[in-house]
């Protein structure tokens, strides 16, 4: 069996591919809503996080040979995990990761969330924070209730993430809770309503809806600052879907 960590849409596509090609698999998301669109599409699913002695307890008890991590460019501790539990087991560990774009205009590149809101404070304005709702704590320490802030912030519609504006004193107009993906043009609408002058989002690459988000600020002349994945020595890793399924194929053992 190939347990895949699908956290992501296009992940969860792979994790259809592989299934298709006819490789048993047991796909592992964190959420009930992917769960249910991998089990529309018959293939089989857990929901939630696991630590790296979990997952060598799971792998051992389903007979896990393979291991696909295709979760988020940015779920740096579920990579060190998987990575983890694939050394403690000896099977092996493929990364599919959505391909960097590199983009022709004005960013300005930082290499964590810390950086990125103290760029955020020295430039001031109208703040369209579009990093989600997972480090939204290092940015409201910084940057609310500073003169001449405004923060806003756009995340999954989750009660938690709701429930953690509250607790971090974000006000309600300031919020939009939404679910992707955003058109260029829904994201210059939001722009415009929030008078945004500076957007911070992440380097997710094109799935993750990142050419929308700089095109839109492009076009009305919003500063962009983005946050460069993290640099993990993945391994053998892999952009396209159909290579990774051919090393599948070609290490599998059955």
């Amino acid at each position: 069996m190939i347990f895949v960590l699908a956290g992501t849409g296009d992940a969860r596509e792979l994790a259809i591919a592989l299934n298709r090609a006819g490789f048993p698999l047991l796909a592992s998301v964190a959420t009930d809503s992917a769960a249910r669109s991998l089990g529309e599409a018959g293939v089989p699913t857990r929901v939630g996080k696991l630590t790296a002695p979990e997952m060598v307890d799971l792998w051992k008890g389903k007979g896990v040979r393979m291991v696909v991590d295709a979760s988020h460019p940015f779920a740096e501790e579920a990579h060190r995990q998987a990575m983890r539990a694939a050394e403690t087991l000896g099977v092996p560990y493929l990364r599919f990761e959505r391909a960097v774009t590199r983009y022709d205009g004005p960013i300005t590149w930082v290499s964590g969330y810390e950086e990125a809101a103290e760029v955020a404070f020295e430039k001031k304005g109208s703040i369209f924070l579009a990093t989600g709702g997972k480090t939204l704590a290092i940015f409201a320490r910084r940057l609310l209730g500073q003169p001449d802030i405004r923060l806003v912030v756009r995340l999954l519609p989750r009660a938690d993430n709701l429930e953690q504006c509250a607790a971090l004193g974000i006000p309600q107009r300031d919020i939009v809770a939404m679910q992707g993906p955003f058109s260029r043009e829904l994201n210059q609408a939001l722009f415009r309503h929030f008078e945004t002058t500076l957007m911070v989002t992440k380097d997710s690459g094109e799935a993750g809806g990142v050419d929308e988000k700089i095109e839109a600020a492009w076009d009305l002349g919003i500063e962009v600052v983005m946050i460069e994945r993290p640099p993990i020595a993945y391994g053998h890793m892999f952009s396209d879907p159909d290579a990774l399924i051919r090393e599948v194929s070609r290490q599998y053992v059955v």
